[in-house]
């Protein structure tokens, strides 16, 4: 297995047009079920274990529609492994932030733009998970990190809690009992949320054995420094999420990169699609790099080398590189609007929701952004 590092970004928060129902307020075991939901967008809180990292309640969104197919989206939103950048203020994640914007109807554009007609999915059931919790949403603890106090007297404990994974199961549990048969499933991620796509794909694959099923991670392609990863997995408790696999029997915090999900996933249920989408020189994931310390190999670099260690374990992989400096593109205007070497990025992503084959794409000039698809 080998070991390329994916660590993480910040993002802006999602995007969507539609109608947004009541608030739903109960306990996990006691949610409303698909059928007594609204139409258009419904917010759940889930209750139980699942919390913010500052212990603020958590929330997620369903939209139903008249449809077979499914898409789960797990949106981003950056990081935190230590505690400068996990105190209120840092520049790669704000665990204090109002996360009113952390759902669909926040911003218009992209796959939530639901009176695009070129939208793939906008016939599609959404099942929209919300990240709150610095750990690309598969931490598993309470972490406990120094950091300078507010008033400058020194420094303080403060606590986070890394708890995307109780989340993201929560959210998933409900998805697992209310769409019982489900015959497409596509589940992305955006920043944050692309680096755990692969690994929740792969929990989502065991549910429904017969679905067709396909991943595709939205700007994490490039991180590529496998020293940080028993840090960041020890920070969040990740070694608690592996399922109980033979592809995750010797994993360990010190071997278990970023990577290592697309590769697990994909040993285990061999028909799943897998894809990844990066702009070359994305704004974001360089920030990211830097705070690692992760040296001066270009991105762009880093995300050909990522995708390689990929392409060569999993027949099923395919990649999209665009050029330029935005960070992300499902939940942007330019999903629509992106062309490079003759292929629109929402032509590319049409193609593989709809299970036809498509041919990696990559930019030859990629220090400008695409021109807009004509």
């Amino acid at each position: 297995m080998k070991k390329s590092f994916s660590v993480l970004m910040l993002a802006l928060l999602v995007s969507a047009l539609g109608t947004h129902s009541p608030s739903i307020k109960a306990q996990e075991d006691s949610l409303p079920t698909l059928d007594q939901l609204d139409a258009g967008w419904n917010t759940l809180y889930p209750g139980g274990d699942t919390k913010c990292a500052h212990g603020t309640e958590y929330s997620f969104h369903v939209r139903k529609a008249e449809s077979s197919r499914l898409l789960i989206f797990f949106n981003g939103g950056g990081a935190c492994w230590f505690g400068r950048i996990c105190n209120e203020g840092s520049s790669t994640y704000n665990p204090a932030a109002d996360n009113d914007s952390n759902n669909p109807t926040a911003l218009p554009g992209g796959i939530f733009d639901l009176e695009n007609p070129e939208n793939p999915f906008a016939n599609y059931n959404m099942v929209f998970v919300p990240y709150c919790t610095g750990d690309v949403h598969i931490g598993n603890r309470e972490t406990s990190y120094e950091v300078e106090a507010s008033d400058g007297s020194g420094t303080q404990e403060i606590t986070i809690y890394h708890y995307g994974y109780k989340n993201a199961m929560s959210v998933l549990n409900w998805t697992f009992e209310n769409f019982t048969g489900p015959d497409t499933i596509f589940v992305a991620g955006s920043s944050a949320g692309s680096i755990a796509s692969p690994f929740y794909a792969g929990l989502v694959a065991e549910q429904y054995p017969d679905a067709q099923i396909t991943q595709l991670g939205d700007g994490s392609g490039g991180y590529r420094a496998p020293e940080g990863a028993a840090l960041v997995n020890e920070a969040w408790g990740v070694a608690r999420t592996w399922p109980d696999w033979e592809q995750y029997a010797n994993a360990t915090p010190e071997t278990m990169v970023f990577e290592s999900y697309y590769l697990a996933t994909a040993d285990r249920f061999p028909d799943i699609t897998l894809a990844t989408y990066n702009t070359a020189n994305d704004s974001t994931q360089n920030l990211f790099l830097a705070v690692l310390g992760a040296g001066s190999m270009p991105l762009l670099e880093r995300i050909q080398l990522n995708n390689a260690d990929i392409a060569a374990a999993v027949p099923n992989f395919d990649s999209y590189i665009a050029g330029g400096t935005l960070h992300t593109i499902l939940r942007m205007p330019e999903f629509y609007t992106y062309e490079v070497e003759g292929v629109r990025v929402v032509d590319w992503v049409t193609n593989l929701a709809n299970g036809e084959p498509v041919d990696s794409v990559s930019c030859t000039d990629c220090a400008k952004a695409p021109d807009a698809a004509e």
